[in-house]
């Protein structure tokens, strides 16, 4: 093995420069895995058998899982940067990446899932150390070196053998740095201005406050992707060799399985100079869905730029572009998966489509004011445009342009104009969310109070029977309730107590109706649902003050939790580990809950998160609950609904 180079860190400047590029081998490499995912076949209706769309399907959500924790790392490289003093990098060469860019023994491209794409997967995932040689089908440029010359103070591009030894020698810089001007003075950025794990709730995401926690993301970023010497299994490196063991194997029984569509290697959006070595996605229907996927993964950067260098007091408009970005980036996913299926370009037969991840020339954060939301939501609003024009009723994505629309409606912009469209953000509800006018509504009619009761929402937590055994007599043929049983200020202490909101109550005698508590809560329940506590709306309709929400993924009347948890045995602690958090400078306020599409709970609320004993887990203003029963960061979503095909419907 030749003399591995060595990476020279001695400044602010020259820190900021590798962390930049770390960005963007970050970024570079989470688009390649995506793209290899989406090349996956659909399952069963792109002719898969049921027993190798099961198979393929378990790939894609692999892949999927280590783009999620390429994110991570993008996150966390901008977190690093924003520690010391800058800004975050976001921006990337359009592919095909150039020559000279990275050093000559890292190449990125992007290409269809193959048999030599997961050898360049895992090469490029590879440990430290280990001997290697890529795919022959991603040619390496003739050698060339990249070195810090000494005595200048021009940050410059160093090379590196592995993406761990970038890192060992970015965190050799840290601590350099560190030992010489001192951690308070290396540390100089604001924590506030970094995306952290109470705005986005990546695997492994942390804030950088000084040498300690730098290091800590380091090491994050080493292990996830090429283990930690003690733990290899779950690495990116040990996930790509699993999947290519499995794919040799299935290719040994039938040499023709053809798992994923043909799709163009290394494709460009706008016609290239070099025709005969780039496919240019020509054909109508290709060029359309390119043309909206690439504006929807450009506007979804826009809003991460402008969710980092927020102050303390921004904190509310940071959750907004975080999560309308997570928000963009779900809905690229299906979109990638189509354009996929699609043919490139008619001199080109027998090729596919494919998302080319093109950027635009600037991403830069924009001015702070009344002109930021106005230009963030003016774009949503004409992408929500134009997902209606190419899929209209009746098409598989026929939702996506609802699904923009409803991201509007967060900025706050009334009647907003668009070419083509004036957008409101109001989305449709579905039709098959519970109202609180339910037909199962049973009222029990007494001398004080009249006693409400939605079968619909009752997940049987008993509290009434137990607590008023001679008010709720259960198993009692007709009526079973009866309010004179007891007074009514007792019974008002009942009704509180039942935690799915299936019970309230109208005051007959004066007394006071049931009134908002004073701190907006979630009880996470040992194997069960979440537990609100708030004047809460779910999709813009009051709800009431309680009500229990499935986090299994399992209930027929979802977003309500009916019981389903305890059929398919579902598990999930009640007691997470306490989360580093501020206390809530108001408690209370409105509880927005939107349940996602086939995701999970966007909520919006001053909310203290509780463990099942009471303890306070998390205090968040915004948050997005896991409710496919798979989240590894439970109760917070971490994408798993997509990987494994949750349903909301």
């Amino acid at each position: 093995m030749h003399e591995e180079p060595t990476i020279r860190i001695e400044s602010r400047e020259e820190l900021i420069y590798m962390l930049a590029e770390a960005a963007e081998i970050e970024h570079n490499v989470m688009c390649c895995y995506l793209y290899a995912a989406w090349s996956l076949k659909r399952g069963e209706r792109d002719g898969l058998s049921a027993e190798d769309a099961a198979m393929v399907r378990s790939w894609k959500a692999g892949i999927n899982a280590v783009a999620v924790e390429e994110m991570t790392h993008l996150a966390l490289a901008c977190n690093l940067l924003s520690a010391i003093g800058a800004g975050p990098h976001l921006s990337r060469p359009n592919f095909p990446v150039p020559a000279g860019y990275h050093p000559s023994g890292v190449v990125v491209e992007l290409a269809g899932f193959s048999p030599a794409v997961l050898d360049h997967c895992i090469y490029l995932e590879r440990p430290e150390g280990k001997e290697l040689h890529d795919s022959s089908e991603f040619v390496h440029p003739a050698d060339y070196h990249r070195t810090q010359p000494r005595g200048h103070i021009m940050a410059s591009a160093q090379d590196y053998e592995t993406v761990g030894h970038l890192y060992r020698g970015i965190r050799q810089g840290f601590e350099v740095l560190a030992h010489h001007i001192g951690e308070e003075a290396l540390f100089c950025g604001d924590v506030a201005s970094q995306i952290g794990p109470g705005d986005a709730h990546l695997p492994g995401l942390c804030l950088v406050r000084d040498l300690d926690t730098a290091i800590q993301a380091i090491e994050t970023i080493i292990e996830q992707g090429e283990g930690a010497p003690e733990h290899t299994e779950d690495s990116h490196y040990a996930r790509f060799l699993a999947v290519r063991e499995q794919y040799n194997a299935r290719l040994k029984d039938d040499p023709d399985f053809a798992p994923a569509f043909p799709v163009a290697h290394s494709p460009v959006m706008y016609e290239p100079l070099d025709k005969d070595h780039r496919i240019h996605i020509t054909e109508p229907e290709a060029s359309d869905v390119l043309d909206l996927a690439n504006s929807i993964y450009g506007h979804m950067l826009r809003l991460l730029v402008q969710s980092y260098g927020r102050a303390a007091d921004e904190q509310e408009d940071k959750h907004l572009y975080v999560g309308a970005a997570i928000d963009l980036m779900e809905a690229l996913v299906p979109i990638g998966e189509h354009l996929a299926s699609l043919p490139a370009n008619p001199d080109h037969p027998g090729i596919h489509a494919g998302v080319t991840f093109t950027t635009m020339r600037d991403v830069a954060r924009l001015p702070r004011g009344a002109g930021e939301k106005q230009m963030l939501a003016e774009r949503l609003g004409e992408l929500a445009t134009q997902a209606r024009r190419i899929f209209p009723a009746g098409h598989d994505l026929a939702g996506t342009g609802d699904t923009l629309d409803a991201l509007v409606k967060g900025f706050g912009v009334e009647k907003l104009k668009t070419v083509g469209a004036v957008h409101t953000g109001d989305a449709p509800k579905p039709d098959d969310l519970p109202s609180k006018q339910s037909p199962d509504v049973e009222v029990a009619e007494g001398k004080d109070m009249a006693i409400n009761f939605d079968s619909a929402r009752c997940i049987h937590a008993r509290f009434c029977v137990l607590g008023a055994p001679a008010v709720f007599k259960a198993n009692t043929p007709g009526e079973w309730i009866f309010p004179d049983e007891m007074s009514a200020d007792a019974l008002t202490r009942i009704a509180y107590n039942c935690p799915s909101g299936a019970i309230t109550y109208t005051r007959k005698d004066g007394g006071a109706d049931e009134e908002a508590p004073p701190v907006n809560l979630i009880y996470l329940r040992e194997n069960g649902p979440y537990a609100f506590r708030g004047p809460l709306t779910v999709d813009g309709e009051e709800i009431g003050f309680r009500a229990t929400l499935c986090r299994c993924g399992a209930s027929k009347a979802k977003p309500f939790c009916d019981g389903s948890h305890v059929e398919i045995g579902f598990k999930a602690t009640g007691e997470p580990a306490t989360r580093e958090s501020e206390p809530l400078t108001v408690r209370d306020g409105p509880v927005d809950i939107a349940p996602q599409t086939d995701g999970p709970l966007k909520v919006k609320a001053n909310l203290e998160i509780c463990s099942g004993t009471g303890r306070t887990v998390d205090r968040v203003t915004a948050a997005r609950l896991c409710r496919c029963g798979g989240s590894r960061t439970k109760p917070f979503c971490d994408g798993t609904h997509a990987k494994i095909g949750f349903k909301s419907g």
